[in-house]
This record gives structure tokens, C-alpha cells and sequence, in this order.
């Protein structure tokens, strides 16, 4: 039987916030990336000090590490897509923006992380109007939560009637693209609106019971990243992304005394 012929991995760039216990940014998102069968590079934009109990300290990188960073990335790889996770201060936004600009990278994901799990601001408020004014219209798919969805458009946002209107809005704010995630909800749903709102898909889904949840709006948003680098498009990427999250909920083992990691003990 013929062996398969080998083709070179599509490089996906994580951007964002380095947690120890690996259940959510870039060290997550490594093996988020791994079980797409793509290579994973990645920017650091913070350091925190979490476990599965929680955020108890975060710390910015300096914004010419975050610069330097990228640049030399950019000058090794060709990046097929990227994940923008937390970024942890004004600085970071500029820095990663200026970046995108200069680069015009093609399949940008923004997950916009504002806040962990546990409570603790993950950017400061000045931060997230430079997010939602200058990064969000350059990226090609904004992959909010339902309190994100909150936050970025001053709407309640706890329904599929919600979620489309805050869709909308953020349409009105630049973004392209936009899945709104309810994985909170019940049942669960996430609502994409496509092309400033002219076409739209619902993905409907199963409540999972479990305590091991911790980064499951990183595994989504990476999962999309890496679709779109593996030739999927939008619609496509998106369901399969929550296919993944899904299967990952189901074979999450349970680790730590807190909210365990969603992607431990899975793989594509």
C-alpha cells in the first residue's frame, strides 16, 4: 500500500496569556492545535499565577517582547491562521494590532477574553475599548462568549434572541464576522452571523455535565483557527470547532482541585 505523501503542517499563531495549569491560553492552545494536526507558534502577552481554582495575580510582558516576538515569527513562518486570546493590557492591543496591520494576516480568530472564570479582570477597561474600536474590524471572526457579548456591547445578552442582537451590534462596531458561543445556556448554542449579518447559522448542542470546563472559549476559538487554516470555511470551521469542544467536554479527565481543563485527554 502506498504511503501517504507528506505535506507540511499549517502554522497557527496563538497570541495571548500563559496560564501554569494549562487549561486555557497558549499552553492549551498547543494542544488544541496538536490534535488539528497543525503546528502551533505562539506570542506570550501575560503571565498569570492560576491553578484550576482560579487567577490570583497576572503580570503584562513588556510590549517590545510582545513585538519582537511576533516579527520574528512572522520572518520563519508562513502563518496560515491566528488565535488572539487575552492580551492583558492596553499596550498588548496596540502591539498586536500594529502587528496584524503590518502583516495583513490572513483566518485572524479574536477570542475577546476580558475576564477569567474565577472573577478577575483580565484587561484593563481602557484596554477593551482599544479591543473593541481598533482590533475588532481587523480580524476576520470575533468568537465572544455570552457575558463577552455583554461587555463588548452594553446588551443582556441570555437568549438566542440576545445573542443575535449582540451580533448585530458588534456587526455596527466593524466586526466581519461574528459567533456569538452560549455553551452556558441550556440547551447549549452558538449563534455565527456572517458577512455584517447578511447570512446566518445556528449550531445547537447538548448539555455536558462535568467539572472539567476550564478554557473551553480558547479550545473553540483555536479549533476555528485551525479549521480555517486546514481549508475549511467559515460555517464548516465553526461546527466542527464545537464538534471538538464537545467530544473534549466528553473525554475530559478530571485533574486539580478546581474547574479542570476541557481538552485534557482528548485528541482529534
Amino acid at each position: 500500500m502506498p504511503s501517504r505523501q507528506r505535506t507540511d503542517p499549517p502554522i497557527v499563531l496563538s497570541v495571548g496569556g500563559y496560564d501554569p495549569s494549562s487549561g486555557a491560553g497558549v499552553t492549551a492552545d498547543i494542544k488544541t492545535i496538536a490534535a488539528h494536526e497543525c503546528y502551533g507558534v505562539t506570542c506570550v502577552t501575560a503571565l498569570t499565577v492560576q491553578s484550576t481554582q482560579g487567577v490570583m495575580r497576572l503580570e503584562a510582558v513588556d510590549t517590545r517582547i510582545i513585538t519582537e516576538t511576533l516579527e520574528e515569527l512572522a520572518a520563519d513562518f508562513t502563518i496560515s491562521a491566528t488565535r488572539i486570546g487575552m492580551l492583558g493590557s492596553t499596550q498588548a492591543v496596540r502591539a498586536v494590532a500594529a502587528f496584524i496591520r503590518r502583516h495583513q494576516l490572513d483566518h485572524v480568530v479574536l477570542d475577546p477574553v476580558l475576564r477569567s472564570s474565577s472573577g478577575m479582570e483580565l484587561i484593563t477597561r481602557d484596554g477593551a475599548q482599544l479591543l473593541r474600536e481598533k482590533l475588532l474590524p481587523m480580524v476576520d471572526v470575533i468568537t465572544p462568549n455570552i457575558e463577552e457579548a455583554t461587555a463588548l456591547t452594553g446588551l443582556q445578552v441570555t437568549s438566542l434572541e440576545e445573542m443575535q442582537a449582540a451580533a448585530l451590534s458588534l456587526h455596527k462596531l466593524g466586526a466581519r464576522n461574528v459567533i456569538v458561543t452560549g455553551g452556558h445556556l441550556d440547551p447549549p448554542v452558538d449563534w455565527l452571523s456572517l458577512s455584517g449579518g447578511k447570512e446566518s447559522r445556528l449550531f445547537e448542542g447538548k448539555k455536558i455535565s462535568g467539572r472539567s470546563t476550564h478554557g473551553t472559549g480558547c479550545a473553540f476559538a483555536t479549533a476555528v483557527a485551525c479549521n480555517l487554516a486546514l481549508g475549511r470555511n467559515l460555517s464548516d470551521a465553526a461546527r466542527d470547532a464545537k464538534q471538538y469542544v464537545a467530544s473534549a467536554l466528553k473525554a475530559a479527565v478530571p485533574i486539580g482541585k478546581g474547574i479542570g481543563p476541557v481538552v485534557m485527554g482528548f485528541s482529534k
